[in-house]
Formats: structure tokens, C-alpha cells, sequence
């Protein structure tokens, strides 16, 4: 999380220090219409911003991806970038309407007229007299942008629509840096806030145009075929196998994919449960958790093509710890399996402790757990939730006493995620030794 808490606060930071250096008549000066016409750009200059990245990161830039800790940590961001956004331009819109508001309420003067020269020559002549058509599509892209983020916020909108209409963004953050190309002041373009915002909004505008050619992550798509399928009522858990039938570089266990069973659906995120053998096999551990995974057993058949996009994320358990201590709640076992199934192959050096804190389980899936922990040498502790004492950080160190020395790696419920971090940082665990995936993707 201290990549991504970095580069945020640098990005406003750079951004608002580069405005000072260029707009700072406000400082002295008691004049509305002086802070308003400064503020305006600062609040313009910084959401075209904070918009290019999120932008950008949108196209999910693989070489970006390891720099702020994986996908799912670009994934917060781009979500803090977009609610940042929005908070801009509600701030940016409201003091472009201000005067109409405050001149009638009575609390200022109404300024006298404004005395126009002829447009001056060029390319600063031709912005100026495109200011008018500038304002109103900034203004509608405004109301449109805050509608499709508000809904991109609701946790129940369905993502199959989400998915949808999420890809407008890159129509309306288009429009948006036409707005501020044309009313950005023209003494700011060779300044280094217009050359740092001219890069982000060339890089920007690229992502806007691969999100609406629906090019994102095409170099790393593979088709594949549903080599078997297997589901478990009792857990409700649906194993997916498949067989890759293009080019796959492989992955690390603890890695996952965007897989699309179904293209008006689009793709889903879902862990690797496998380790990679270079035999073009995957197979995936799907819980029926939402409204789409649920009816995967029903509509999935085996023989039928699906894509699966990756490998992304950095759960993949690199460390020079002397021991490692791994947190599974429910299906967040699948990293661990597919992990366990690497060291079954490779061996394993380090002692590996395994928590599983499971409610309902077949004997079968247990079984296969157990052997997959034996073969890779990892202690398994299983917690059946209800019929033990729940699992906590000081339960976990009662167990393991030398876990101060080790890593913890966490993948489950946020929640528990959360309590696991506070109990371990109460015990003297650094926050760079918990290791956990936000498999949060809206």
C-alpha cells in the first residue's frame, strides 16, 4: 500500500507545486475574482491529472504493474484517482458557476465590462476562439463523468453493467482534455506543469482510444478451452479446468487472470489454483460469492471456449524470510494451492505453516488440501469456523512461537484481513511482512 499512498500524494503534490510556480498573483490579493480564476486552474490542471493516470491505468500497463505492487494495488489507485476526479471537478464546476450564485445572493460586486482585443495570431488565437464550445462539452462531459463514477461507487450495480458502461469514461476523459487544451492558459503550455500535463494527456488519450477498440490486455490473452468441470453444492466452490490452446508464458502460484467465460459478461478476475507445468493446463476455484459466479455450474459446459487474460499480480510469495506463516479464510486457499502444488515440484527449504479457516468443506476437497501439504512439506492447521476458537494473530503466534521471524501471507475476507494485520502489528509484525491481495477490481 506505501507505493500506491506515494505516488498519490506525489501526483497532487508535483502538481499543485508546479501550479504555484506559475499562478500565484492569488497570494496577495483580496480580489473573488482573482482566487477564483487561480483556483479554476488549479482544480482544472490537477483532475485532467489525476483523470490521465487513472486513465492509464486502466489499460492495466503491465511494466506500471510491478513499480506500485502488483494490479489489484493499481487498482486502489486508479479508484482513489477517480473519486480525487470527481471531488475536482465538482470543486472546478462549482467555481466556474460561482458568480452567478454570489452576485445574486448579494455577497459580491457584479465586475465591469470586459474589454476584448482582437484574438491574437496563431495557435493561441485559434484556443481563444474555441473557448465558448470548450465550456459547454467540458460542462455536459462534467454531469456525464459524475454520473458513471457514482455508479462505478455502487457496490450492487451490477458488474455486468458496470463493465459496460464504465468503458464510457474514455469517451467523456476525451472530451475533457479537449476542454482543458483549449482553456488551459496559454503561458502554462511551456511551463512544466503544460509539459508534465501534455505527457499525461498524450498517454491518456492512447489508453481512451486501446479501452474503446477494446485492446486492453490483448497481447496477453489467450484462448482456451473447458477441459472439466467439477462443483461442490456442499461449499459452493466450482473447479474450472482448462486447456490453453495459444502461447502462455507462465506464471507464478499466486498470480491470477481476467477469464471471460462469456463476452457480453466480460471478464472476471480469478485466482491461478495451479501451478504452472508448461503443459498448457490451468484449472480455476470459483465460489459462488456474487450474482454471476453463482450460476457458472448451470451455464458453463465442457468443450466450450473461454479467454484468459494474465498472469497479473505480486501475491507470489518472494521472500528471504527464515519462515513463512500462510492465512487462508474460505476460497482464498486457491493462491496457497496453487503454490503448494510449486513446491511439491521445486521442494521447499522454508517451513511453511498453512491457517485455514473454513466453514463448510467436503471430504474430498480436504483431502486433496492434505495431500497438497503434505507433498509440499507445509504445516496445515485447519479452523473450522463455528466449532473453534476463531483465528487471531496471538491464536496464530501460540502455535507457531517463532512466527516473528517469518512472513505472513493472507489472502481471504477483507475483514479478517484487516483484524490479522492490527493483531500482528500489535506484535511487533512490520506492515511490509503481511502480504496481502486487495482483490478489489471496482
Amino acid at each position: 500500500m506505501k507505493h500506491i499512498q506515494r505516488f498519490y500524494l506525489g501526483l497532487i503534490v508535483t502538481f499543485t507545486l508546479l501550479w504555484l510556480w506559475v499562478d500565484s498573483a492569488w497570494l496577495g490579493s483580496s480580489n473573488y475574482f482573482v482566487w477564483r480564476s487561480a483556483f479554476t486552474n488549479w482544480t482544472g490542471i490537477l483532475g485532467i491529472a489525476v483523470m490521465s493516470v487513472g486513465m492509464i491505468l486502466a489499460v492495466r500497463p503491465i511494466r506500471v504493474e510491478p513499480r506500485l505492487g502488483g494490479l489489484d494495488k493499481m487498482y486502489r489507485l486508479h479508484k482513489w484517482l477517480g473519486i480525487t476526479g470527481l471531488v475536482l471537478s465538482v470543486l472546478h464546476w462549482a467555481l466556474a458557476k460561482s458568480p452567478k450564485f454570489l452576485i445574486g445572493w448579494g455577497w459580491i460586486e457584479r465586475p465591469g465590462p470586459r474589454v476584448r482585443g482582437p484574438l491574437p495570431d496563431g495557435i493561441a488565437g485559434l484556443l481563444m476562439s474555441q473557448r465558448k464550445l470548450a465550456e459547454t462539452l467540458g460542462e455536459y462531459a462534467f454531469y456525464v463523468m459524475c454520473a458513471l463514477l457514482l455508479l462505478a461507487l455502487i457496490k450492487h450495480f451490477p458488474y455486468k453493467r458496470f463493465f459496460k458502461t464504465h468503458r464510457w469514461m474514455a469517451v467523456v476523459y476525451l472530451v475533457l482534455v479537449v476542454h482543458a487544451v483549449v482553456l488551459m492558459k496559454f503561458s502554462f503550455w511551456s511551463q512544466g506543469v503544460g509539459l508534465l500535463s501534455a505527457v499525461l494527456m498524450v498517454l491518456g488519450s492512447a489508453a481512451a482510444v486501446v479501452s474503446l477498440l477494446r485492446r486492453v490486455g490483448i497481447e496477453r490473452r489467450a484462448v482456451g478451452v473447458i477441459e472439466a468441470l467439477e462443483h461442490h453444492p456442499e461449499s459452493g466452490v466450482l473447479r474450472v479446468d482448462v486447456r490453453l490452446q495459444d502461447r502462455w508464458d507462465g506464471h507464478a502460484a499466486g498470480q491470477f487472470a481476467f477469464v471471460t467465460f462469456d463476452p457480453a459478461e466480460g471478464p472476471h478476475p480469478f485466482t491461478i489454483s495451479s501451478a504452472w507445468h508448461d503443459d498448457g493446463h490451468l484449472f480455476f476455484l470459483i465460489k459462488d460469492g456474487g450474482d454471476y459466479t453463482r450460476t457458472l455450474p448451470d451455464k458453463l459446459k465442457v468443450g466450450e471456449s473461454c479467454t484468459v487474460e494474465g498472469p497479473y499480480g505480486h501475491f507470489v510469495f518472494d521472500s528471504a524470510a527464515p519462515r513463512q506463516i500462510w492465512v487462508a479464510g474460505g476460497i482464498g486457499i486457491t493462491p496457497f494451492i496453487a503454490r503448494m502444488q510449486a513446491l511439491a515440484k521445486q521442494g521447499n527449504e522454508q517451513p511453511v505453516d498453512l491457517f485455514w479457516s473454513i466453514r463448510e468443506l467436503e471430504d474430498q476437497a480436504l483431502r486433496r488440501v492434505q495431500a497438497a501439504a503434505s507433498q509440499a512439506k507445509v504445516r496445515l492447521h485447519m479452523i473450522r469456523d463455528g466449532q473453534n476458537e476463531p483465528l487471531t494473530a496471538q491464536r496464530i503466534a501460540s502455535l507457531v512461537p517463532s512466527c516473528g521471524q517469518g512472513d505472513v501471507w493472507f489472502c481471504g475476507p477483507a475483514g479478517f484481513g484487516a483484524a490479522l494485520r492490527e493483531g500482528f502489528g500489535r506484535l511487533g509484525l512490520g506492515a511490509e511482512r503481511f502480504h496481502q491481495e486487495l482483490f478489489q477490481m471496482r
